[in-house]
């Protein structure tokens, strides 16, 4: 029976001990509300680390049998692989780097060693219970590798990835020295989560930096698998933070908080300890808060919670010794008998304290330097059940991205926080309600089980997208179809685009020519009785006539400008005229003066513009302009403006490889016909040919063409298969 299969780092689970005897207890944080609804039904299951280093084979086997009464089941680290692994890549190099705090990362190979290990024992436990069919969900940046290693173990299991932490710009991710190693594992999952667009796009722009891979829009072509990258903003429990105003408990924490701080103002900060949360700045401010408005000395308190984190790594020790510096120096210069201005814990508090001070609190307070989501803004919102309240938000959070009624501020900037505090203690209360009401409706409808629907539905709608394409590949099924239409017919013509489809591209065009064995290819080919082989191509007739005028082929060069059949000599389409260049050619020199390793070909009835040796993304970007400027000079004049593969590319509108093969068509009958490319011009062939033709489309699955191939390999081998075929008859 079909299962899904849940992977993160850690369990949703605490573990204590006591007296060498472990007791469990199911946690109750947000990603284990949301996914709830799928690892506690039926036999699907969650995967992860129960958190603590248990090296005793009966204690663990004992630790299973508890874990998958609960439908999970643990993967046990050693000290060691939690040190290097955990402590060590996951949160001194990915965590820095994806926080945009890439100063304190620690590129160290044996940590990054031992990352691969640990990705390698979850695929191993996985393996232990994944079955074809099973959907397999994977958690955040401690398992980047882990798609990848699934993919090559279960090619057709259906893999989602979500990335929980914001996702840094090529510029910050190039840095780490295994990125492309760490991409292509994250590319083994079907579908790709992130918070923000943000995210999405600097992902897609790394993968197309960093691999061989092409994308559009947000999908990626790899390994002949699309992988689809899509944003899914995490949501929270709304009912859960709603209803907690109600709780007895929580009333009574309330009625605390009431007494003890009175007529006073409260600014509420919750955070981890972590230096990518601005705590300090966030106490700068309030500080210059005191400063600059002596009117709320004695009215205004920051309560100010820092839960502990891995204060034994230096830069949490030293980030912690500051805080507690700073909030003592801020005490000891404004406090009164009656008032200490900040409230500071450095400790957890449970849910119920954190609820009534949600319910109690003027002025949540956020303002992370980097963050993926930041859940804590939303819990704010959700808790805020009379609409009032003002929520400081940072822009910096991928929170702020959706809530947008919060006063949304720069983390860096001091004295705007100090300003949105400002505004916020002054705010009337009809404009508090009318953007907390806003974002609470927000926040209830995108709630944590949206989220996990969502995801969950896209992923089937990938899985589905895939077979489709899948389908229409040329796989060894497809491909005996073929020969035997080729077997049975008598006259047969094949249409062959030749750059990126004989052979690959090269970033100099002239090196591009034909080698020994493809010669071989299309000199067997041709010679057989019956076929036609029509070399249909964008390049000068000058170059293909030098290239292919010795073989028995048929010739069309520069889109069907030229044409030659394999006895006749070069003739060219009547009423072309070249005299629009004069006009146009100055347009392509100017962007190529602008853009360093771009030229301009010119053929006899078009203009070129390349830009394969360009850096990557100036290139698109000048494509761009190019394409607009010369649109709008060319529709008039009867010219067409087509972007092919880093190429652009200006010819007469009656000039088409389309209308060009169907002249061929007019000469004879064939009772075969076959025509192959991967260029936006050889679009042109596979809709003018009749229906019963093979077309074929190299190296890309979007397509008008019946089929596709993924390189000018698989074409050469698809042909020499047909070569065969002459042997077997």
């Amino acid at each position: 029976m079909r299962k899904t299969i849940i992977v993160s780092n850690r369990l949703p689970v605490k573990i204590t001990e006591k007296d060498g005897e472990f007791s469990l207890q199911a946690s109750e944080g947000g990603l284990a509300t949301g996914l709830g609804s799928i690892y506690r039904e039926g036999n699907n299951i969650w995967l992860g680390w129960p958190g603590q280093e248990i090296t005793d084979p009966k204690q663990q086997e004992k630790i299973t049998r508890q874990l998958r009464q609960m439908n999970l089941m643990p993967v046990f680290l050693t000290q060691e692989e939690i040190n290097n692994f955990y402590e060590g890549f996951s949160n001194e190099t990915l965590w820095p780097v994806f926080h945009y705090m890439a100063v304190y990362a620690r590129y160290d190979q044996g940590y990054w060693d031992a990352y691969y290990q640990v990705n390698k024992k979850f695929r191993d436990i996985v393996m232990q219970v994944a079955e074809q069919g099973d959907i397999i969900w994977i958690h955040d940046y401690q398992l980047l590798l882990l798609p990848g290693m699934l993919r090559a173990e279960m090619p057709e299991i259906s893999i989602g990835f979500f990335n929980h932490i914001p996702f840094p710009s090529y510029e910050l991710f190039r840095l780490i020295p295994w990125r492309a190693e760490l991409v292509e594992g994250m590319l083994g999952a079907d579908l790709l989560g992130f918070h923000t667009f943000d995210d999405t796009r600097h992902f897609l722009n790394a993968v197309s930096r960093i691999l061989p891979v092409n994308t559009s829009a947000n999908v990626v072509s790899y390994n002949d698998r699309t992988v689809v990258v899509e944003t899914f903003p995490m949501g929270i429990d709304f009912n859960k933070f709603s209803a907690l105003g109600n709780d007895p408990g929580v009333k009574h924490q309330l009625q605390n908080l009431q007494e003890n701080f009175q007529q006073e103002r409260m600014v509420l900060s919750i955070d981890r300890l972590d230096y990518s949360k601005g705590i300090l700045q966030r106490l700068q401010a309030f500080e210059l808060l005191l400063q600059l408005h002596p009117e709320y000395v004695g009215k205004v308190v920051l309560y100010m919670i820092v839960v502990p984190s891995r204060d034994t790594v230096p830069q949490y020790k030293e980030l912690r010794d500051e805080i507690d510096k700073l909030v003592g120096n801020i005490n000891a210069r404004f406090r009164t008998l009656s008032w200490h201005p900040v409230q500071y814990f450095y400790r957890s508090f449970p849910v119920e304290v954190l609820a009534a001070l949600y319910n109690y609190a003027d002025i949540c307070l956020v303002t992370p330097m980097r963050d993926g989501m930041n859940l804590v803004s939303k819990e704010y919102v959700a808790s805020r059940n009379n609409n009032d309240g003002v929520l400081i938000l940072s822009e910096m959070a991928g929170a702020s991205k959706e809530l947008i009624d919060a006063i949304i501020v720069n983390p860096n900037n001091i004295g705007a926080i100090t300003r949105a505090i400002v505004d916020a203690l002054n705010m009337p209360l009809p404009e508090q309600q009318r953007r907390m009401k806003q974002m609470r409706q927000l926040v209830s409808k995108f709630n944590i089980n949206h989220w996990v629907k969502l995801f969950m539905t896209r992923l089937e709608e990938v899985n589905e997208m895939q077979q489709n394409m899948l389908a229409r590949r040329v796989n060894q099924e497809t491909a005996v179809l073929i020969r035997q239409q080729y077997r049975k017919s008598k006259r047969r013509i094949i249409f062959l685009d030749y750059d990126g489809t004989l052979v690959g591209f090269q970033s100099n065009i002239d090196m591009a020519a034909p080698d020994p064995d493809l010669y071989q290819l299309l000199r067997e080919l041709a010679a057989y009785p019956g076929n036609d082989i029509v070399m249909i191509s964008g390049r000068k007739h000058e170059t293909l006539g030098e290239w292919f005028g010795h073989l028995p082929l048929d010739l069309i060069a520069e889109h069907g400008a030229w044409q030659k059949t394999k006895e006749g000599e070069w003739y060219q389409l009547p009423g072309l005229t070249d005299k629009w260049k004069q006009e146009i050619l100055p347009m392509l020199e100017q962007a190529t003066d602008r853009t360093p390793g771009s030229f301009v070909e010119e053929k006899s009835y078009s203009l070129v513009w390349h830009y394969r040796k360009v850096e990557s993304g100036l290139g698109e970007l000048r494509a761009n302009e190019l394409m607009n400027t010369l649109r709008y000079y060319t529709q008039e004049k009867g010219l067409q403006v087509l972007p092919g593969d880093k190429v652009i590319e200006v010819k007469n509108i009656e000039i088409n490889k389309g209308k060009a093969a169907l002249s061929w068509l007019n000469h004879k009958k064939y009772d075969f016909i076959m025509a192959m490319g991967d260029d936006v011009t050889d679009e042109d062939i596979f809709k003018a040919l009749p229906p019963k033709a093979i077309t074929i489309k190299v190296g890309s699955q979007v397509s008008a063409a019946q089929y596709y191939l993924r390189s000018h390999h698989e074409v050469r081998h698809l042909l020499r298969t047909l070569k065969t075929v002459h042997l077997e008859v």
